[in-house]
């Protein structure tokens, strides 16, 4: 029986010094990297930081992370270790997102993975507050995520902020329909469960590729139907 991603995850930190932090774990992945370990200490470590950047840790923060990571009853203790060490660790988030940056630097669509972890992190209280706003730009541009996709990803999350169909499947809006039809088929292979695992995301939060699905298949219907009209 495979391992969960929280058995994986202790399983790194145990060889390690009893203060060891996650940060510690993602120096230790670097060759090579296990992947999904990786994905999920880049989230969990990253929005543990984030939620304490509008002043307070909330319920429904906490309660955001079993939303993007699946728990089992059986591996609750483990998953708690993991979001207490995120919670303690002393290392500075630009100083994950760089590690994290280094990491998965042949293949950004699993950068844009992790912000989508944080997007969901950030709204789950209901208030998208300017200090997550700063936070998340400031990964995103550590990360070297341009800002067409920042905003797509903004877009897609946060109640009222522009939303740009053509910046959603990042295509130029004066693109031909083919060209647009071809993006929205490669943006849906990539948001495919079975390619996100591929890439590194975890079983445990392969529910991110549901929202995703629904936001560019929405955006290539608008598409469509602006073209139609």
């Amino acid at each position: 029986m495979a391992m969960s991603i929280w058995t994986r995850i202790i399983a790194a930190l145990s060889d390690l010094a009893t203060d060891a932090g996650l940060s510690d774990v993602l120096d230790r992945l670097r060759t090579p990297p296990e992947r999904s370990v990786a994905f999920t200490i880049a989230v969990i470590a990253l929005g543990a930081k984030m939620a304490k950047a509008d002043g307070e840790v909330t319920r429904d923060e906490v309660a955001a992370f079993r939303q993007v990571f699946a728990v089992p009853a059986s591996e609750e203790a483990n998953a708690a270790r993991v979001f207490n060490l995120a919670r303690q660790d002393v290392a500075g988030f630009d100083a994950y997102a760089r590690k994290i940056r280094a990491m998965f630097r042949d293949d950004d669509r699993i950068l844009i993975d992790v912000m989508e972890g944080l997007f969901h992190i950030s709204v789950a209280d209901g208030n998208y507050h300017p200090n997550e706003a700063e936070f998340l730009a400031e990964v995103a541009g550590i990360f070297g995520i341009g800002d067409r996709c920042f905003r797509a990803l903004r877009a897609r999350f946060v109640a009222g902020a522009p939303r740009d169909p053509y910046d959603v499947l990042g295509v130029a809006h004066d693109a031909p329909l083919a060209t647009i039809r071809t993006a929205w088929k490669q943006a849906v292979r990539d948001s495919h469960p079975d390619g996100m695992i591929a890439r590194g995301v975890p079983e445990e939060a392969v529910n991110l590729a549901e929202r995703r699905m629904i936001d560019i298949n929405a955006a290539w219907d608008e598409i469509v139907a602006k073209q139609a009209a």
